[in-house]
């Protein structure tokens, strides 16, 4: 038994039937060896779109998505979505092909210090050192990416280490793979509890891995349960995030904020005046020491409660022990009303007769609407925050915190292995959809239908709109893109491609795209304009 082989059915043992990778050298008996156990490859355009993969399947799914790379620029080429992931909290698993131990400081092929460069968007990262020692390598590997405050682990795998003899390994256990419990300290809930019920508008407010897609039903029953409002925060643009409406003035009202695995950070104003009142008193529950550790340096002294454990407990302990008296029925409506508040109408017509981007939005939320189980994907940018604010999906994939774009494409045929029965829908800029554009390839050889929206507005426009505000309309340089024909590249890549310039043509060039069969691009020429604000101000 080579270590490619049991680390394969390790890794089958944790309950991995796919693997999203794209070839090379040194992972070629990984490939060999996942005939034998019956794992799926997913072969990609690009190491990058196959780390978005495994993210969207995993935040999907509740498993670890597993990405399958090789070693140099293979592995160089994931970092940016490894960040991704690692800001979204996702447990992800990258392995990535190494040149061999025995050749060491000798100038190998891909000889790389890669643990060091992967280290820091990573929960773990280290190098494989025995063949043998594969199939505890891979359970440690998923149990700390499951555990605690979720994330990616990278395990990268010398030649030698996977063409070795590893007959006198195991294959763990399945329940070596399972997440460790990080639970609070007696008393910490009841305190929590106790703080919350003294409070007259209390906000609670989760982290990305306890969102409406990733925990289904868990706002609504913790919101009952403690009778306060909850939400989730995922987005880089935090209190100015248009799917929360005027957020910053909830936020500035609440005179008791529990942040259950919410990293104090940029997108809470740090936690500072200005943007969040001094007189606030704060609650921080996360699994990570070192998140712990910010929010004090943060807060200083208006930290009420820090608690290491994991945020899913800490809610089901909160939600077991509450006891809602429906005493902030008011304040709860009030929160509701302005986090649906929206600055714009969103079957309003632009003054000179183009698609607006709401326009867009909305008539892709009347397929929403008609079908029961939908994922939508919202990648960055203008467009993007329009997507997302219009939008309200039964279950949806962002770009995350780390405000990184172009994933979309790859995001939605992750969704769309992870839940083969579901309409796919990607909503992209002209600009973000250029970054994985070949994924459309992928996605008509393995035959995954999704469809991408382009919103067309012939530019870079969040930069164009820095550019126009900061700089003025005579200093606008460098960020407009072409009328090019995505939906001919994609036809011409195996996909069905829809081309649309007026507002009356968007639901019949929608129902084409999702009746094809086939990955779908709809490009939609539209009207540039900002996003919306979502502060409220």
């Amino acid at each position: 038994m080579r270590g490619a082989d049991l680390l394969v059915k390790s890794l089958s043992a944790a309950g991995v039937t796919r693997i999203f990778a794209l070839s090379g050298n040194q992972i070629m008996p990984i490939f060999d060896a996942c005939l034998d156990a019956g794992i799926e490859i997913t072969h990609t355009r690009h190491e990058a779109s196959a780390v978005h993969m495994a993210e969207a399947y995993a935040q999907l799914t509740g498993k670890a998505g597993v990405a399958l790379v090789t070693a140099g620029a293979g592995v160089a080429n994931t970092l940016a979505s490894l960040l991704t992931s690692f800001e979204s909290e996702t447990p992800v698993l990258l392995l990535s092909g190494d040149s061999p131990l025995s050749q060491d400081g000798s100038g190998a092929f891909q000889e790389l210090d890669q643990v060091s460069m992967t280290r820091p968007v990573t929960k773990l990262a280290f190098r494989a050192k025995a063949p043998a020692a594969l199939g505890g390598d891979a359970a440690r590997a998923v149990r700390t990416a499951r555990s605690g405050k979720q994330g990616p682990v990278h395990i990268a795998l010398p030649f030698d280490v996977v063409t070795g003899d590893a007959s006198s390994g195991t294959v763990p256990e399945p329940t070596a793979f399972e997440p460790e419990a990080i639970g609070p300290a007696a008393g910490d809930a009841a305190q929590a509890l106790k703080a919350l019920s003294g409070a007259q508008t209390p906000m609670i407010v989760l982290g990305p891995s306890l969102n409406a897609t990733r925990a289904p039903g868990l706002t609504e029953a913790l919101g009952d349960a403690v009778d306060a409002p909850v939400i989730a925060m995922e987005s880089p643009r935090g209190l100015n995030d248009p799917s929360l409406g005027a957020i910053a003035q909830v936020l500035a009202k609440a005179d008791l904020i529990v942040a259950l695995g919410k990293r104090i950070d940029f997108t809470l104003g740090f936690g500072k005046a200005g943007a969040i009142p001094p007189e606030t008193r704060w609650i921080a529950v996360n699994a990570d020491d070192g998140e712990l550790k910010r929010a004090r340096r943060n807060l200083d002294n208006r930290i009420f409660l820090a608690v290491k454990a994991d945020p899913r407990a800490f809610a089901k302990e909160l939600m077991t022990a509450g006891e809602a008296a429906a005493a902030r029925r008011e304040w709860r409506s009030e929160a509701a009303r302005l986090i649906a508040w929206r600055s714009y109408e969103e079957d309003a017509p632009s003054a000179n007769g183009k698609i607006t981007p709401a326009q867009l939005c909305a008539a892709v939320q009347r397929f929403v609407s008609d079908d029961g189980d939908t994922v939508l994907v919202c990648d960055g940018g203008e467009f993007g925050q329009w997507a997302q604010a219009v939008t309200k999906p039964d279950a949806r994939i962002i770009n995350g915190v780390s405000g990184a774009i172009g994933g979309g494409l790859s995001y939605a045929f992750g969704a769309k292995t992870a839940r083969e029965g579901a309409t796919v829908i990607a909503l992209m800029g002209d600009g973000t959809v250029g970054f994985q554009f070949a994924e459309f390839e992928t996605a008509a050889r393995e035959g995954t239908p999704f469809v991408v929206v382009i919103g067309n507005d012939r530019r870079w426009n969040a930069e164009y709109q820095i550019q126009l505000r900061d700089y003025g309309a005579n200093r606008l340089t460098g960020c407009e893109l072409s009328d090019a024909r995505y939906d001919l590249a994609a036809a011409a890549l195996g996909a069905h491609g829809e081309y649309v310039t007026e507002a009356s043509e968007l639901d019949a060039a929608l129902s084409r795209a999702l009746k094809s069969g086939k990955a779908a691009c709809v490009n939609v020429m539209i009207e540039g304009l900002p996003a919306p604000s979502g502060a409220g101000h």
